[in-house]
């Protein structure tokens, strides 16, 4: 079976404005639009960070986005927990990553054995200006981020990735250190570009190389 590969990191913003604001501060890059997630009350901005280690790297500002109706469900990546709204109002944040899987079900079946809860899959789908993107994406009912946001969620793109139409941002992602995670998701997770620590310490240290500098984002 084949090995999971990192997809994308994922930074929480109160507003999508906010979000934006921030990544043009702290990078020195404006990312660039994304599009509404109809399924989960969402919406984004995405900027490539992709290197040779993780080809189709991207980073995504995701906010609730106002204009549209309640989902019906808790959204994804604990977006609703009060105390993460509180946060976010002061600042955005890095608080998870995704996991690109060819074989997504037999992944979760994986993470289950090992005693996790990686959620149920579901099927999503966004416009954009190139067509419409599709992804099966496994989520938990209530939300929750596992080991701090540390354990990925998994997913799988239906032909098209968002990185396809990105273009090159000057921004790359030089490692991501994880903490939290049992040595036994070694054989599991990528190698390349993605380190697992058993030390104290935040749960995700993203590095990334950008035209201001390094810079480290980590999740609190």
């Amino acid at each position: 079976m084949s090995r999971l590969a990192l997809d994308h990191l994922v930074v929480a913003a109160d507003t999508l404005e906010q979000g934006a604001a921030w990544c043009k501060s702290t990078l020195g890059v404006a990312p660039c639009p994304g599009g509404r997630h109809p399924l989960m009350g969402t919406h984004n901005r995405l900027l490539k960070i992709a290197t040779e280690a993780c080809p189709s790297a991207y980073l995504e500002i995701i906010a609730i986005d106002p204009a549209a109706p309640p989902p019906g469900r808790v959204r994804w990546f604990g977006l609703d927990d009060a105390a993460l709204r509180a946060r976010l109002r002061q600042s955005p944040r890095l608080i998870h990553w995704v996991a690109r899987s060819t074989q997504l079900d037999a992944h979760r079946a994986d993470l289950l054995d090992l005693g996790h809860a990686p959620g149920e899959p579901v099927r999503a789908s966004r416009q954009t200006p190139h067509g419409l993107l599709s992804w099966r994406i496994a989520l938990r009912d209530d939300g929750a981020l596992e080991c701090g946001g540390a354990l990925p969620t998994l997913i799988q793109w239906d032909g098209g990735h968002p990185a396809q139409a990105l273009p090159d941002s000057g921004v790359t992602l030089a490692h991501l250190a994880l903490r939290g995670l049992g040595p036994s998701l070694g054989d599991l997770l990528p190698l390349r570009g993605v380190s697992l620590h058993p030390d104290a310490g935040p749960a995700l240290r993203a590095t990334l190389r950008a035209p201001v500098g390094d810079v480290t984002l980590e999740s609190r």
